[in-house]
């Protein structure tokens, strides 16, 4: 099987370039997958013919013109798009996706599936493996995260991993955002255990990939 991958950023591209072995096996033994990152969520445009500026490269933007040309493309099994809730409401964010997709003539074999309110929700799902990859992490600001609640997830790891904590990166600005998140992506992902990780949103993720690869 073959299944194509869509990601919001690059940080999200390099933890799943990790998990995914970790879920489906090597690359190629038997699945095999690619990974394409985008700069952003952006928004899902109003009709199926709206033109995105290619420029800009935000997921949502691009969406129905990708779904449907993975639906008429040979060798394609499966698409999975992986999605930060941010702000949304889950249920209703996850209902506009799957109208997108039934517009798609032909759609192909997808899965949605969103991490609550950020993907850093699926590392505190496994708070060992932050603790492993930064030990001198601060336990307290761990422990007062509720697992997959929308609470300022990114900045409550900031607090607990980086010195001056989120209100820091914040101050310097961008890109250092993203760099934290790369950074997080490459220690913390090696760590994470993904049959002991109770993130419930993350389960959804692992257990509809083993699902799809049967």
């Amino acid at each position: 099987m073959h299944i194509e991958f869509l990601v919001e950023d690059s940080s999200g591209e390099k933890m799943l370039s990790q998990l995914l072995p970790k879920i489906l096996g090597g690359q190629g033994a038997p699945h095999t997958w690619r990974i394409k990152a985008y700069k952003g969520v952006g928004r899902i445009p109003a009709g199926l013919s709206v033109k995105a500026d290619p420029a800009k490269r935000m997921l949502l933007d691009h969406l129905p013109r990708l779904l449907q040309g993975y639906g008429k493309t040979v060798g394609i099994d499966a698409v999975v798009v992986v999605l930060d809730t941010d702000n949304r409401e889950c249920s209703a964010f996850l209902t506009e996706l799957k109208s997108l997709l039934a517009n798609c003539k032909p759609a192909p074999h997808t899965l949605f599936r969103l991490a609550i309110e950020e993907t850093e929700a699926w590392y505190f799902g496994d708070k060992q493996s932050i603790l492993q990859a930064y030990p001198r992490a601060k336990r307290d600001v761990i422990g007062r995260y509720t697992q997959d609640s929308v609470c300022g997830t990114w900045e409550l790891l900031a607090d607990a991993v980086y010195p001056g904590g989120s209100a820091a990166i914040k101050k310097t600005g961008w890109p250092l955002p993203g760099q934290i998140k790369h950074e997080w992506a490459e220690k913390i992902t090696p760590f994470m255990d993904i049959n002991q990780n109770i993130s419930p949103s993350f389960i959804k993720l692992r257990d509809g990939l083993l699902q799809l690869a049967l």
